[in-house]
């Protein structure tokens, strides 16, 4: 085999649409865009705009706000920290922190901090530095003989 025998399957490829060829093409003349007018030319942003009428988005009425200092933080249960301790993916002896978590791949990426909830079993005894837990999450390790760390939460950077 030479690498000038290699092909693609018949039919996996199409030929890209030509526009405005002429008539024969099915796509010669107005090119697909019908005839005259402002949406016929290029350039032409008119999304939104209803013929003059209120346009709905300035109909209905504005709400809430996005808050740009509020925090994102990484949902994780005590029974998903379980199950990474269970799988071998963490060691339940040294310090779980959002780095040792990312490792085990409990979470894909580490945003502003680790939030602890109860949900699930833990049997494990822990150490956790996090940035948030829940009560009921705090007692369910410290009933199982660890200790939960909350850290103080990012400052926000005044610019």
């Amino acid at each position: 085999m030479k690498l000038n025998d290699i092909s693609d399957n018949e039919g996996a490829t199409k030929d890209r649409k030509r526009v405005g060829r002429g008539i024969g093409s099915g796509t010669g003349k107005t090119g697909g865009r019908g005839v005259k007018g402002q949406k016929s030319r290029s350039g032409v942003a008119i999304n939104g705009f209803e013929g003059g009428q209120m346009p709905i988005y300035r109909r209905l009425p504005k709400r809430g706000f996005n808050n740009i200092f509020s925090s994102d933080f990484n949902v994780v249960s005590v029974g998903r920290i379980q199950i990474a301790i269970d799988a071998g993916k963490l060691d339940g002896k040294a310090t779980v922190d959002a780095a040792a978590l990312k490792a085990a791949g409990v979470i894909r990426r580490i945003k502003d901090g680790v939030r602890v909830l109860a949900d699930g079993e833990l049997k494990a005894k822990l150490t956790l530095e996090v940035a948030g837990a829940s009560r009921t999450a705090i007692d369910k390790v410290e009933k199982a003989g660890g200790s939960i760390k909350l850290l103080a939460a990012p400052a926000a950077t005044e610019e």
